[in-house]
Order: C-alpha cells, then structure tokens, then sequence
C-alpha cells in the first residue's frame, strides 16, 4: 500500500535544511494510466541504475502499488512499445526531523511544462491525515497541498504532455 501525500513546491528546500539522502536521475512512461502500469530506470547518484515495472491501483492518499524489478533489456522494449518520449525528472530525497523522507522532484527541467512537486510516504492513512508541516518546519514550503485534487499525478500529467495510453 502507497500512502503518500503530495505538494506542488517552488525550488529545492534550503541547503543545510534537512540531510540529503540521495538524489536520483530518473526516466518515466506509461503502458496505462487507469490503471497506472508504468516503467521508470532510477539512477542514483551513487550507484547503478535500476530498472523497475510498477502497478497502481486507483486512489489519491493511499492506493495498492506493486513493483518489480526488470532487466534493463526489458525496459528498452518497453520504452519502444510506448513510443513516446518519457518523462525526466530529478529527484531529492531528504532526511525529516521526524524519520519520515521528503522526496522533492523536478520534471521536464527546462521544457516549459516544467515543475516541482514533493511528497511524503506515511505508514498509515491516519498518520498522513494527522502529519503537518509545520511540526518539521515546513509550512511556508510545504503550503500548496494537492493530494486530494484529481489530475495531480504524474499519470495525468503523462496524458497532457505525451498523449497516448488512457
């Protein structure tokens, strides 16, 4: 189960902030988007990319979400069977005083559909109900929530910029 909140931001959090984790260069597609079948190569700033299938069921907080694994000769097929350019973004993942990960992302950089969102995963639903950013000092970033409005996913935004798949 993914449960996930989501908020469209404005730049990288300050430098000092929070620890950076990690940050990845990542490629996204999709076969599908009701329901998201998607593939994406994550490159990590510090090791080998990784090639993944990923399932999602529907919903906005929480959702069943299924990944696995695949060879990277198998995301070449796949990439071609979509036919479309897929979606580039930069990701930052950041340490909160709290245990949970701040994962802020950069899309499309330098195409004029170009944005930034962030979002948070939580152990329950009740916990992502109950979290709010000011407890990790947060709130003047984290100030444009859009989890619960449809047409916030990446899914959506895969439709308004490639086409394709419905």
């Amino acid at each position: 189960m993914e449960i996930e909140r989501k908020w469209m931001v404005k730049g990288w959090p300050q430098d000092g902030t929070f620890p950076l984790l990690v940050s990845h260069a990542m490629r996204q597609g999709y076969i599908s988007v009701h329901p998201t079948v998607r593939i994406r190569e994550e490159r990590p700033s510090d090791g080998p990319a990784e090639y993944i299938l990923c399932f999602k069921s529907a919903g906005l907080l929480a959702r069943e979400e299924i990944e696995f694994p695949i060879a990277r000769e198998n995301f070449d097929k796949l990439e071609t069977f979509i036919g479309l350019p897929l979606i580039p973004k930069e990701r930052r993942t950041y340490l909160l005083p709290d245990g949970l990960r701040l994962e802020v992302n950069l899309v499309d950089r330098g195409l004029d559909t170009q944005f930034m969102y962030a979002e948070i995963e939580y152990p329950t639903v009740e916990a992502a109900k109950a979290w709010k950013p000011s407890s990790v000092g947060l709130a003047d970033y984290l100030n444009d929530e859009v989890t619960g409005l449809p047409g916030q996913s990446m899914g959506a935004y895969w439709l308004q910029t490639r086409g394709g798949v419905s």
